[in-house]
């Protein structure tokens, strides 16, 4: 009988932990799946928003610091909020503010395609309908306009201030100046002043011009004789 007992429990967690590692399959292969579907309609997003090159949309958490730039919000914020999520004891905060903050992020790269804002629900319904809100966006008529009303934050930390090569600068951030010429920059060579020559109207067809003047001679005397 306790043979029989032992046995039947270790057929018990064999099949527990088959039915795990199923599980665990499936949900792997879903991530996987889902995060090629959240890329490829973040990168048809990018490509109406005038950012350079498709891999920037393929790149784990670099995708959505663009997406944050794009919505006026500053990627650091949304960085130092991914690195907080992972720390135990602040992960229900800032996993909390992150939602929030891509929320905000969502609502700008909403507007800016000038959708609605109860379109907005579909991204709070979780991976499904932010794919749907994304696909919308992607392949919707609505071009890409970033030239909307600031954002509520735009005065405070949360506003994006940096510039990256290839993500294009939206309205009220600051454009790097060119780098101005130190005192050693060579310079280009200027001719000397010419004195100026009024222009002379060229022969008329057909004719010779005439010979130059001959260059005039000193002034004879008057001749000397009486004066009357």
């Amino acid at each position: 009988m306790i043979h029989l007992a032992y046995n039947d429990y270790g057929a018990s967690d064999a099949a527990s932990a088959a039915a795990f590692l199923i599980l665990a399959l499936f949900g792997f292969l879903f991530a996987i799946v889902g995060y090629l579907i959240s890329a490829f309609l973040l990168s048809k997003v990018f490509e109406k928003a005038g950012v350079q090159g498709k891999w920037r949309a393929w790149v784990p958490v670099y995708n959505y610091l663009v997406l944050a730039k794009l919505g006026d919000l500053s990627p650091w914020v949304i960085l130092a909020l991914v690195v907080a999520s992972v720390i135990p004891i602040l992960q229900y905060l800032s996993g909390l503010a992150l939602f929030v903050a891509m929320i905000m992020v969502a609502y700008r790269v909403n507007a800016k395609f000038g959708r609605e804002w109860p379109i907005l629900l579909l991204f709070i319904l979780g991976p499904l309908g932010q794919w749907i809100w994304l696909g919308i966006l992607a392949f919707g008529s609505n071009p890409w306009n970033p030239n909307i009303q600031p954002s509520p934050w735009a005065n405070s930390f949360l506003a994006d201030k940096t510039v990256w090569n290839g993500v294009p600068v939206q309205p009220g951030q600051p454009v790097p100046a060119a780098p101005a010429a130190g005192p050693g920059a060579p310079t280009g060579y200027a001719p000397p002043a010419q004195p100026y020559a009024p222009p002379q109207a060229p022969p008329a067809a057909g004719t010779t011009p005439p010979p130059p003047a001959p260059p005039a001679g000193p002034t004879p005397p008057p001749p000397a004789g009486p004066q009357v």
